[in-house]
């Protein structure tokens, strides 16, 4: 028996569904756009922003009036109402488990308590869980998980775990977080952000890009059978190497990935897919990193120039643009790409490569020194 991915949905800037996503991401589109004075941030910026008008269209057919629900809840529906419908999920199951993956979640609310619409008690994601799952009968309790950008991976990881415990037979994860002044404004603190967009792996990068999406992938428990993308392994590591910096040696990410390549050959790893948020530190902590596991031949890409940096949703939504990879026997191009610039000569795709593939692994880290890994593989 492995995990299998049984049903999906990407709602992000580049589209409503995974196979919107999917076809954009293989022509090379990017969602990204230049904005002024949004979002109650002075400054302008580049970011990634999901269409509220044919969000409106989208969350009318299911119900979702902006007055019961907020951005962020509407996002989450409406991903997961389109996954579990395809999957056929019954939510109303003890055997079925629900889990949030977020950084933020309603944190927008706190800047205005006296919202006409909604309680400040939104602000708890334990409510905010609670309320999703109450949208689709769901009667477990759900569960939360919000550690920093390696949120989406860590939920997946986590439910593979609950999965493999035979405690539930199927496992409901989406990841969402969305653009507000609070969050823009706390990476314009760390001067983390790029005035254009973002060029992961580069010499000239600068910074990241915000993006907003929500991603949701269903899990089973299943036969391991011909065509299926399966979770094979997972792993969580923590550093502590900074508040906010990661290790200068990788230290955190190496064990992450030391830990997932155990049970394979090193030969069958198709690609890498990337943290990639071309901030100086990280491209150059996640080539280190590889080095050491090495991976330095594994060709790697990072999305962050197509979606932004998503947070929370960002490991759920750029794991299945990788299951959908390897499924179809794609490489995306690593868009901003030109000249290597990071101590080591990691392998960057520039352009879309057609080769059948195995194995695949995708990276994820965050403040404080954490660090995720997952590897996913197909018969």
């Amino acid at each position: 028996m492995g995990i299998g991915i049984i049903g999906d949905n990407i709602v992000s800037s580049l589209g409503f569904t995974t196979d919107e996503n999917v076809a954009a991401v293989r022509r090379g589109d990017s969602g990204l756009r230049y904005y002024a004075d949004a979002w109650g941030v002075p400054e302008p910026l580049v970011a990634s922003a999901v269409s509220r008008e044919r969000l409106d269209e989208v969350a009318g057919q299911w119900g979702l009036s902006k007055e019961k629900y907020t951005h962020f809840e509407r996002l989450a529906i409406v991903s997961m109402a389109e996954a579990i419908r395809k999957a056929g999920v019954d939510m109303k199951s003890r055997r079925t488990l629900f889990i949030l993956s977020t950084t933020k979640g309603n944190v927008e609310l706190l800047a205005s308590p006296g919202n006409d619409f909604f309680e400040t008690e939104r602000c708890y994601l334990w409510r905010t869980a609670r309320l999703i799952a109450g949208f689709f009968g769901t009667v477990n309790e759900p569960v939360v998980v919000s550690n920093a950008c390696i949120s989406g991976v860590a939920a997946l990881i986590v439910a593979k775990r609950w999965l493999e415990m035979g405690v539930y037979d199927t496992a409901v994860v989406v990841g969402v977080d969305v653009l507000s002044k609070f969050i823009i404004s706390g990476f314009q603190s760390f001067k983390a952000l790029s005035p254009e967009p973002c060029r992961p792996f580069d010499a000239a990068r600068c910074g990241l890009n915000l993006g907003e999406a929500a991603a949701t992938v269903i899990l089973q428990r299943c036969a391991e059978q011909s065509g299926k993308v399966l979770l094979a392994a997972g792993a969580i590591s923590n550093d502590a190497n900074h508040i906010s910096g990661p290790s200068r040696t990788g230290e955190g990410l190496f064990l992450a990935l030391e830990s997932v390549l155990k049970g394979t050959d090193i030969g069958r790893i198709g690609f890498i897919n990337a943290h990639g948020t071309a901030t100086l530190y990280n491209d150059e902590m996640e080539s280190i990193a590889f080095d050491r596991a090495g991976l330095l031949q594994v060709p790697v890409y990072s999305l962050k120039a197509y979606f932004g940096h998503t947070l929370g949703a960002a490991g759920v939504l750029e794991s299945l643009i990788s299951a959908r990879a390897l499924r179809d026997g794609f490489l995306p191009v690593s868009r901003g790409y030109v000249n290597g610039g990071v101590s080591r000569p990691v392998r960057v795709v520039t352009e879309v490569v057609e080769q059948n593939m195995k194995e695949c692994i995708k990276t994820v880290s965050g403040f404080g020194g954490c660090n995720a890994a997952i590897r996913l593989k197909i018969e």
